[in-house]
């Protein structure tokens, strides 16, 4: 995947954009990291913004604009990005810890909706990762994020299932991994 990446042209203004997409509890943050890790081993300046700093249990995709507005569109002109990580410390979201976004050579967009249609376009490479069977995948959320957070996590699951049914995210994808 990181050859195909750093073969294929930068579409964000000198930046190349990897998103590794796929359903919650799936393993894209471990993916993503060890991702990072490869092209910084290969000299690549990356950056890793990952979905997870933006999205809510009520608001699982309409954030995109901070996204743009913060990030995307400041890296396309050259510019440095920043945004403000959902912080959830108090139990509910709220806007957090203000993150700046050197200009990379290489973005990594990480998270459920990080390879969506009108994003498309900016991508260079797009990875879907499935995860296996919704059981599996929600059993390590709950894993990852606790017991509590249960209701939460399934209620989210059967929203994502059907995001990427119409967003096509996954026939989309120049890797897909199982």
């Amino acid at each position: 995947m990181i050859d195909a990446l750093l073969a294929a042209p930068p579409r964000l203004g000198g930046v190349r954009v990897l998103a590794i997409d796929g359903p919650s509890g799936a393993g894209k943050s471990t993916l993503a990291a060890e991702v990072v890790a490869g092209l910084r081993a290969r000299g690549c300046r990356t950056e890793l913004v990952s979905t997870d700093a933006f999205a809510t249990w009520d608001d699982p995709v309409a954030w995109w604009p901070r996204l743009v507005d913060g990030v995307l569109t400041p890296l396309a002109n050259g510019g440095e990005g920043r945004y403000r990580r959902m912080d959830w410390s108090t139990g509910s979201p709220q806007p957090g810890e203000l993150i700046q976004v050197a200009v990379p050579d290489v973005l990594v967009l990480e998270g459920v909706s990080s390879g969506r249609v009108s994003a498309r376009p900016l991508l260079s490479h797009l990875c879907w990762l499935d995860g296996g069977p919704a059981a599996e995948r929600l059993a390590r959320a709950i894993a990852r994020d606790g017991r509590a957070a249960s209701a939460d996590l399934a209620r989210w699951q059967r929203f994502e299932a059907g995001w990427f049914a119409v967003d096509g995210t996954a026939e989309a994808a120049g890797t897909r991994l199982p």
